[in-house]
């Protein structure tokens, strides 16, 4: 997803706060080593303009699976009980838990520039259905690395015992519009959703983000009562990234905390539940690209953020 582009794309209380945790972040640049910062949970969360600092949280990991491999579609369920949902989910400590996954664009949309170029209402104004979205310098394009990844998830989160559902699965010719990716987590009641993004920077910026909603209060949005949980669950989101993938937060928004708050995003405006996004990393970055076109790390980013929901849902 790129910044300089269009739109792209639960109300539940708050969960207490856990005690005092610290993720350690290292990344090595070329001829130095750089210190990262350390992040300690401290203070509430709250409101910003994505440049404050804010505090990512790490968890104990959830149940992990092995990496599959680069071709293979993994995590299709047999016999689901409706497009882009789960079957009956199995035993375990998110039984009765529902979590939508938001994969980001649509491979058809190309094919569809009319519809989705078409405006939509967002609550503050009205912009684009939806986009393209980005793609690496070698052609290899976000919509198919955010489906790959959902997939992904969607058998972690099963394993788990939660109710999984896809906005979109590949099973439309383009679409959903942000505001319909919206309506799909707030009608499912979702416990949690997550939207799955790849950006679309200039080259040389690296690192991965979680965009997080604002407080918005206006026309048919009001995000005010989902901001609090929606940041807990990117902290999470962000801590258990950098634990499983390795990768260090962007370093080029988000002033090194790799969370980042928007008020312009229809996906975030007309959500009712807690919601973020996750820009997995710069696909115009050509190290950035090695590990966005690598099944086995995308694997990891599935779990990375897999066990930032389980931390999530768990309290």
């Amino acid at each position: 997803m790129s910044y300089a582009g269009p739109d792209f794309e639960p109300s539940q209380p708050r969960r207490p706060r856990r005690g005092p945790l610290t993720v350690a972040l290292a990344a090595l640049v070329p001829g130095a080593l750089l210190g990262w910062l350390v992040y300690e949970t401290v203070g509430g969360p709250g409101d910003g303009d994505g440049s404050g600092r804010a505090t990512v949280r790490s968890s104990p990991p959830a149940a992990s699976s092995a990496p599959t491999d680069d071709g293979k579609k993994p995590g299709a369920s047999s016999a689901p009980a409706a497009p882009g949902t789960s079957a009956s989910a199995a035993t375990g400590p998110l039984k009765g838990k529902v979590v939508v996954i938001d994969p980001g664009h649509n491979p058809g949309n190309f094919q569809h520039t009319s519809e989705i170029n078409r405006k939509v209402d967002i609550g503050t104004n009205r912009k684009e259905c939806d986009t393209t979205g980005t793609s690496t310098n070698d052609g290899y394009p976000e919509a198919k690395f955010t489906l790959d990844v959902a997939h992904r998830m969607r058998t972690l989160l099963e394993k788990q015992g939660a109710t999984v559902k896809l906005t979109q699965d590949g099973d439309r010719p383009y679409g959903p519009c942000v505001d319909e990716r919206a309506r799909i987590g707030n009608k499912a009641k979702a416990d949690a959703v997550v939207s799955i993004h790849a950006d679309g920077s200039g080259a040389g910026n690296r690192g991965f983000h979680v965009i997080l909603p604002g407080a918005v209060h206006a026309g048919g949005a009001d995000t005010r009562a989902i901001v609090a949980p929606s940041r807990d669950l990117g902290e999470r989101v962000a801590g258990r990234f950098v634990a499983v993938t390795g990768s260090a937060p962007s370093d080029y928004i988000g002033d090194g905390t790799g969370l980042v708050t928007r008020k312009d995003l229809g996906g975030l405006n007309l959500s009712t539940v807690p919601k973020v996004f996750v820009e997995c990393g710069n696909m115009r970055d050509s190290e950035d690209a090695a590990l966005l076109t690598s099944g086995a790390w995308r694997q990891k980013a599935a779990q990375g953020i897999s066990e930032g929901i389980v931390s999530f849902l768990r309290g």
